[in-house]
């Protein structure tokens, strides 16, 4: 036998693969053996064709499939070669961009959870500096103020159906709030058609999408939905008695959510807030 040809097993150590790796690249015409004895049915390798190895490796590396790299070596065109690579590389921008908005969800989340940790007891009242923020909005008919949580349940089921149709990313249905126009909270009329979830910059560019400013807020937290009013008229009333200005909406924000706990209903934890002007 020729030096120069190696045994499968050979082939396999001196190119960091499996055999059966190398099998099923014989099976499926990617790279056979120069010679296979007739008699015992050995596979031998030439050490030429490491080289053709090194690129079906490389190739699938760049993360081809090997279909495509079958492809690609069967017709040698380098236009299919260089489109195909074009391909992957758009498909690879996709995935970092998904990893990336999984990323900032695992921060948020973190953040949420440490922040219910350190969060002040129920129905405590500080001011607080909330840097700016961008929310995704949906307009309902509904005031879910004058209903009980099932009503609110199926508005939060609407809005996760707007993300969905809009092929917009779900892993930002997460830390869902309610706005009260500033008019309203200040005149204890709790009439509001507005929910939301924070998204970030990576988030699609949509006309629903807007900005909160960041600024000064009077806060009040509270761990029941059932609640809010009531917490709520506490947070316009210490407003009032130390003769803060109000200067915009109110917001209920869901800090977090542990339904671990309890399958029955959703368990929150919300933060009532309003922004301050001083004069």
């Amino acid at each position: 036998m020729d030096k120069m040809k190696m045994k499968i097993g050979e082939m396999a150590r001196m190119s960091k693969v499996s055999i059966p790796t190398l099998r099923l690249y014989d099976e499926m015409g990617l790279l056979k053996p120069c010679y296979t004895d007739p008699v015992t049915n050995y596979r031998y390798y030439s050490i030429y064709q490491t080289a053709r190895l090194d690129m079906i490796q490389y190739m699938k590396e760049l993360g081809m499939s090997l279909t495509e790299i079958r492809q690609i070596l069967e017709t040698g065109d380098i236009q299919l070669i260089e489109s195909t690579l074009i391909s992957k590389k758009r498909q690879v921008k996709e995935q970092i961009s998904h990893l990336e908005m999984r990323l900032n969800a695992l921060t948020r989340t973190i953040e949420s959870v440490e922040r219910f940790r350190k969060a002040p007891d129920c129905g405590m009242i500080t001011i607080e500096y909330i840097p700016h923020r961008k929310i995704f909005a949906m307009h309902t008919d509904i005031n879910f103020y004058e209903h009980d949580i099932s009503v609110y349940e199926q508005i939060l089921a609407d809005l996760k159906g707007t993300i969905v149709d809009q092929a917009l990313p779900q892993i930002y249905y997460c830390n869902a709030g309610t706005i009260l126009p500033m008019e309203n909270f200040r005149n204890k009329r709790f009439v509001s058609n507005e929910i939301f979830v924070f998204v970030d910059d990576q988030f699609p560019e949509n006309s629903s999408v807007r900005r909160i400013d960041s600024g000064m807020y009077a806060c009040i937290y509270l761990d029941s939905f059932d609640d809010e009013l009531e917490y709520a008229g506490r947070l316009l009333d210490y407003c009032n008695s130390h003769n803060y200005t109000i200067c915009g909406d109110y917001i209920c924000e869901v800090l977090t959510e542990f339904n671990v706990f309890d399958s029955e209903k959703r368990s929150m934890f919300l933060r009532l807030q309003v922004p301050l002007k001083f004069r």
